[in-house]
């Protein structure tokens, strides 16, 4: 409609200006100068007064424009003036107003309603570009660096230089653990870093959290576990012990005391032969299970080297072949990554992936069609991994949080030390071992290496 009345208008006026000009000059080549000279007034009116009609409709659309550009949503224009298109065009931009104003109102609101929750996030939260400029810091990073108010990022050299270091050098998608220590307390922090585009500006996000009451619950559940399993062996080994004693103490004393030579036959010597056999049998695993625990506690630090993992897999598959029932397993080293290296300990890596190996080809004595794989390659964040792989029965997910736990062991002539000493190395090698099993289908157990 608007759209209408502004062409109907804008055409009468050019027609009118077109014939004002036509007559004009017909009276000019007629040499009626009078007339012609007056004609020319006329089309020298309708011009400026077309002009004017033009430029208060761009003056009014630039106006409107200008406001919205400055968040000025108050303007409005007459919507019951004498000219019906002019009415009609200052409707719809009033209404146009409106809904910009709507949508201004919702985003600020929004905005609004993800600050809060950022405010009130348990986890620090801070963005900043690559000039250093902080733009966003929500209360629980400052609390938790002590430091208020966060602009940029020098200040956190006033906080800790080694923090302001790695704010400076932190790359995109990388973890890291920083110790922070102030006049109130020392804390674990964990931090993330992330990349965004915002308005076409790169920034950097970084999340911060306080893992160390995380890491004492952890660390408690731990010894908790650990005492367990200690207990429980402790016991199983002293029980049998004490009772055995005190089998034997009963042959040869009585309410009246200790009994005569007289009085001791040879039934009561062989129980006590016996008797004494069972203590010292428990006795050795009670030594053997100490000694576990000081070969756990004494790890040596890893001599790390340049390693070739086909080479070095090439010498696990020689000693695992030896093992009993290995002719039965289907045996496969799956290569994802040519000329794979690792930095590690040769001999403490072959410790592991050896008792990785044992431990499939055990569980994998009743299994059809059995079959053990060690694969190579290159994770998602880099760094390269060893897997060890069966389609054995598996573990079942009620244990799986315990199979790590030092002494813990399913098995009946199991020590429980393998897993978890395995695991203790591979940390020795700032990497990683993981589990994942689906049982009856597969096992794998992945060694990570930086």
């Amino acid at each position: 409609m608007i759209s209408r009345n502004f062409y109907v208008q804008i055409t009468l006026k050019v027609i009118l200006l077109s014939l004002t000009a036509v007559v004009m000059a017909f009276l000019f080549f007629k040499e009626v100068y009078f007339f012609s000279i007056l004609s020319l007034l006329v089309l020298s009116f309708q011009t400026v007064a077309l002009i004017k009609y033009l430029n208060h409709n761009n003056k009014k659309i630039a106006f409107f424009f200008d406001s919205i550009k400055n968040e000025d949503f108050t303007l409005r224009f007459p919507e019951h003036g004498d000219i019906k298109s002019f009415n009609e065009l200052n409707h719809s931009l009033n209404k146009l107003n409106a809904m910009i104003q709507k949508v201004h109102i919702d985003n600020q609101s929004q905005e609004h309603y993800y600050q809060e929750i950022l405010k009130q996030a348990e986890i620090g939260i801070l963005t900043f570009n690559n000039k250093g400029h902080i733009l966003f810091a929500n209360p629980k990073i400052e609390k938790l660096l002590n430091y208020t108010p966060l602009n940029h990022i020098k200040q956190l050299a006033l906080v800790d230089k080694k923090l302001f270091e790695l704010f400076n050098n932190i790359e995109p998608f990388e973890r890291k653990l920083f110790q922070l220590t102030n006049e109130r307390e020392t804390i674990q922090l964990a931090i993330k870093s992330n990349e965004i585009v915002l308005n076409k500006e790169v920034l950097n996000l970084i999340s911060i959290q306080d893992i160390h009451n995380e890491l004492d619950k952890k660390e408690t559940d731990s010894w908790i576990k650990l005492i367990r399993v200690l207990t429980h062996e402790i016991m199983n080994s002293v029980t049998p012990i004490t009772s055995i004693s005190g089998s034997i103490l009963n042959y040869y004393k009585d309410e009246n005391g200790i009994l005569s030579i007289t009085q001791i036959d040879e039934n009561k010597v062989n129980n006590t032969v016996k008797g004494l056999e069972v203590i010292k049998t428990q006795g050795n695993d009670l030594m053997s299970f100490v000694q576990s625990y000081r070969s756990f506690l004494n790890v040596p630090v890893p001599d790390k080297k340049i390693l070739k993992v086909e080479k070095l897999l090439e010498k696990i598959k020689v000693l695992i072949s030896q093992e009993h029932k290995f002719d039965t397993i289907t045996f496969d080293l799956v290569k994802t990554q040519e000329n794979l290296e690792i930095y590690a300990d040769e001999k403490l890596i072959t410790q592991v992936l050896f008792n990785l190996c044992k431990n499939a080809i055990q569980a994998l004595h009743k299994t059809k069609d059995a079959r053990l794989q060690l694969i190579t390659g290159i994770s998602e964040k880099g760094g390269s991994y060893i897997t060890v792989k069966d389609n054995g029965p598996g573990i079942q997910p009620e244990i799986m949080n315990q199979i790590f736990v030092p002494f813990y062991t399913t098995k009946e002539d199991g020590t429980g030390i393998g897993l978890s000493l395995s695991k203790q190395i591979m940390l020795m090698h700032e990497g990683s071992l993981t589990a994942y099993s689906t049982p009856n289908e597969e096992t794998s157990f992945s060694l990570f290496f930086k």
